[in-house]
């Protein structure tokens, strides 16, 4: 084992004013055929919560000098937006991850966007971080909200994403990159990165950090760089996250409010994450009238800032039986074979979607797909379009 021998490379003068262009806070190198743990903060420019809980983190690390069993990065999402303390300054940098947007960033162009600068170092980052990789990659999003509420994380339904999330006292949220298009998180873990968001909780507060803060010690201990009897406090960190969060549960998103700036939208004063709605309880209004909630469930995330481009979403638990189930079908590649069922047939050029006539398989409902493994791409009328979560069980990165 090899004692943390500090990279960093300083992003801020006196540790306030960030650096547009500059994406680094700092790095510690021990074995480099270990894991890797990569920490980013403020890839929303409003959500400096991530950065200052980085910082802290970083700092200790440094004066502790805690022992360092692979790589560990922490980086500086939108440093643009950052500098202004915006959301953005051009576009959401969290819905630019897609490859045409990553190919335009790189290229530049007619319409080359603030955030296609911070998109394109970023990406650039990423690649050196992960092309050196010789075991698996865990990638950390730290996340704030404009409303108050439990602070709880975000994980696309891979079982390796699932694996690591079980060891955070957590609130888990699973789905949400079946609603959104070009988040960060998806990319890299279609890449295949073992991928983990939090939303630590509202974007001004100090108590926000400190979540943050606990998060990356669970995050790093998880991912197996440090050991958790090297880190001060850690049984207090996990602590504080059971006490807030209430330990390990599983959540689904079942539904995405998408708003626009022409919409007016305007969220109902006094809604939570996780508050109780119900069927036919107006949560918002905007031009159009009442906004309506079509099912009981959960608030979750309900905007009550100007810019963004999700008024709100509704979830609900998943049952334990459920996630065993779905564990235990893609251990045995079921999943491969589905294809040969009634109304079910692969697309010609992406063997990995599925196309499904819901009017012949009628016993297949989304959420079976989803107990398989498959994300939900887009559903019309009689026509469910679905497609294979990639590297659900192993890792592209793991030289052994």
């Amino acid at each position: 084992m090899i004692k943390a021998s500090s990279n960093r490379t300083s992003l801020v003068d006196n540790g306030t004013e960030l650096l547009a262009g500059e994406h680094r806070i700092a790095q510690f190198v021990g074995r480099s055929n270990g894991p890797t743990g990569v920490v980013v903060g403020g890839i929303h420019g409003n959500e400096p919560a991530g950065i200052a809980a980085a910082r802290h983190v970083a700092a200790q690390l440094e004066k502790d000098g805690l022992e360092v069993n692979g790589r560990i990065y922490f980086v500086a999402g939108n440093s643009r937006a950052l500098q202004i303390g915006k959301r953005y300054v051009d576009t959401d940098l969290n819905r630019s991850w897609t490859g045409r947007r990553i190919a335009e960033a790189e290229i530049g162009g007619s319409s080359f966007y603030s955030e296609d600068k911070d998109l394109s170092e970023l990406e650039q980052l990423f690649d050196q971080i992960l092309v050196t990789a010789e075991d698996e990659v865990f990638v950390l999003d730290l996340h704030s909200t404009s409303a108050a509420g439990m602070p709880f994380a975000t994980v696309g339904d891979t079982l390796r994403n699932r694996e690591f999330a079980r060891q955070i006292p957590i609130a888990i949220l699973l789905g949400i990159e079946e609603q959104l298009e070009g988040t960060m998180l998806e990319y890299l873990n279609n890449i295949g990165c073992v991928t983990f968001g939090f939303e630590g909780g509202k974007h001004s507060s100090e108590q926000t950090i400190a979540n943050h803060e606990a998060v990356i010690w669970h995050a790093l201990v998880g991912s197996g760089v440090i050991k958790a009897v090297d880190v001060q406090k850690f049984n207090q960190h996990r602590l504080q996250l059971e006490k807030t969060s209430g330990g390990t549960k599983f959540f689904e998103v079942r539904y995405r409010h998408a708003i626009s700036e022409t919409d007016e939208f305007e969220m109902d004063t006094g809604f939570y994450n996780f508050d109780r709605v119900r069927r036919g309880e107006a949560v918002a209004i905007d031009k159009n009238g009442p906004i309506i909630v079509k099912e009981d469930g959960l608030m979750l995330m309900p905007l009550y800032q100007k810019l963004g481009e999700d008024g709100f979403f509704i979830g609900r638990r998943v049952a334990t039986f459920w996630l065993f189930l779905s564990a235990v079908v893609r251990t045995l590649r079921i999943p491969s074979i589905v294809h040969w069922l009634p109304g079910v047939r692969r697309d010609e050029v992406h063997h990995e979607t599925l196309i499904v006539d819901t009017t012949v398989a009628r016993l297949m409902p989304l959420q079976v797909f989803h107990l398989l493994g498959f994300r939900k791409l887009r559903w019309a009328e009689n026509e469910l379009v679905v497609s294979r979560r990639k590297h659900d069980t192993t890792s592209p990165f793991v030289r052994r």
